[in-house]
């Protein structure tokens, strides 16, 4: 599905989603492609590190729950590590890469070569497991637009798949998307220890700071596990 809008969206989304999709093309076009922008072809330079640094042993300590107003969570899942995601209402279908942290303590980014590739910490949370399982996605590469482009457009009830080693599919249910500047990012709020299940999808979003090479601020979708089944 990563062609274009899922079949049977509303026809309202879809324009809306195609406009929003050439508003962020003419921006990513625009974007640092001078000879001097630090990469080959003139073309800008990739998303910094998805997140900011992993919380400690005090950040841990906050519950981070669901949304006001949730449906009840579904109960937690065996660890396993992610295979696929689907989130049909952005037509993303992407597999998974591992991610890593940096001597600073941030997350690694996803690869930049490849457009379509999720990002998941894999000395976290697994996606199903009790906790906030993070995954991080490029909003926009040196080849152009990528996996979590739409990630802002996400509405609370929008499901999540992500299929899993053990053959089982967690279905997450969008709770909210929020944007935080990268230097004030809310590190408890997204890492923290939660109750239930829940996930956490991360990107770049907000201006591009050409000095900086760097967008100013994280795009992050809030989920909660909603349910599971056999692949």
């Amino acid at each position: 599905m990563t062609g274009g809008p899922a079949p049977g969206m509303p026809r309202l989304l879809r324009a809306g989603m195609a406009a929003a999709a050439v508003g962020l093309l003419l921006v990513y076009n625009a974007v640092d492609t001078g000879p001097d922008s630090g990469t080959t072809e003139g073309q800008p330079a990739p998303p910094a590190a998805a997140a900011a640094a992993l919380p400690g042993p005090a950040d841990a300590a906050a519950l981070a729950p669901g949304a006001p107003g949730a449906g009840p969570p579904a109960p937690p899942l065996k660890r396993a590590k992610p295979t696929r995601l689907r989130i049909p209402q952005i037509a993303v279908d992407a597999p998974f890469t591992e991610l890593t942290l940096n001597p600073a303590g941030q997350l690694n980014a996803p690869p930049p070569d490849d457009k379509n590739l999720v990002g998941w910490y894999r000395d976290g949370i697994t996606p199903g497991e009790r906790g906030s399982a993070v995954l991080a996605g490029h909003v926009d590469t040196t080849k152009g637009p990528a996996v979590f482009l739409l990630l802002s457009f996400l509405l609370p009830g929008n499901k999540i798949e992500v299929s899993r080693e053990d053959g089982t599919v967690a279905v997450f249910s969008v709770d909210s998307v929020e944007t935080f500047a990268k230097d004030a990012f809310p590190d408890a709020k997204v890492y923290g220890r939660t109750p239930d299940a829940q996930l956490r999808l991360i990107t770049c979003g907000g201006a591009y700071d050409k000095q900086r090479r760097d967008y100013l601020d994280n795009v992050v979708a809030f989920a909660h596990l909603e349910s599971s089944h056999q692949g």
